[in-house]
């Protein structure tokens, strides 16, 4: 049965999301064709008739696990939310357990930058675009932008950030399964150290001789006169 063309794009984009997944889950060198096929429910052999190799397959995959990570940067309802809010619900989600515990559906920089840097030049630049990506988003929302570029010192404070996530993600992997709670630490950490406060403390009050309350500033500076 001769198969469409809706039906062939659909499978093509079966394949790539089925790799996508797999590839963070394992990384580059756990996934075989086979794998791919069966979880997207088609034969082996239909792999090629959609890409030239498994590099070409590679490349696409890892650029599709970009786009999906970039998404919620850009998707969360939270336009009543002030930028700190947003910025603190973004980097608590994630330097979260679920993240962690879910790399088939996160971060393709946390799951599969090391592959990458030893895959050569043409999957690094799928990186250095998704990366690039990325910064210029998570900028956005330092900086409160809706479009347009980003100051060069919120860019600097992406990268910061961003790099930070990253590697703080890859070490609470790297230990949840030997020591449960230095990964939670790990992430606990993090989130209390890239995470802005959203409003000031209130200033402490002692009461007076009298019974009134008084600001600390005020009693001072009755101390002084």
């Amino acid at each position: 049965m001769k198969v469409t063309k809706s039906q062939s794009a659909e499978n093509r984009q079966g394949i790539l999301d089925a790799a996508a997944r797999l590839y963070r889950e394992r990384g580059l060198t756990g996934v075989g064709v086979a794998d791919i096929t069966r979880d997207a429910g088609l034969t082996h052999g239909g792999l090629y008739r959609h890409f030239e190799n498994k590099d070409a397959l590679v490349r696409e995959a890892c650029a599709r696990a970009f786009d999906w990570s970039i998404a919620p940067l850009d998707g969360m309802d939270d336009s009543d939310k002030e930028v700190p809010t947003k910025l603190a619900a973004k980097v608590a989600s994630y330097l979260s357990p679920q993240h962690r515990d879910h790399p088939g559906e996160g971060c393709p920089a946390a799951a599969l930058a090391v592959d990458a840097a030893r895959a050569g030049s043409e999957l690094s630049e799928v990186f250095a675009h998704g990366i690039e990506r990325n910064i210029q988003r998570f900028a956005r929302v330092i900086e409160g932008l809706e479009q347009g570029n980003p100051t060069p010192e919120s860019r600097a404070r992406a990268t910061h950030m961003l790099a930070t996530m990253v590697g703080g993600l890859v070490l609470a992997r790297a230990t949840v399964a030997a020591n449960p709670a230095l990964s939670d630490n790990i992430l606990a950490t993090l989130r209390e150290h890239l995470t802005p406060p959203t409003e000031a403390p209130a200033p402490k009050t002692r009461k007076s001789r009298s019974g009134v309350a008084t600001h600390g500033s005020a009693r001072s500076k009755a101390k002084g006169k």
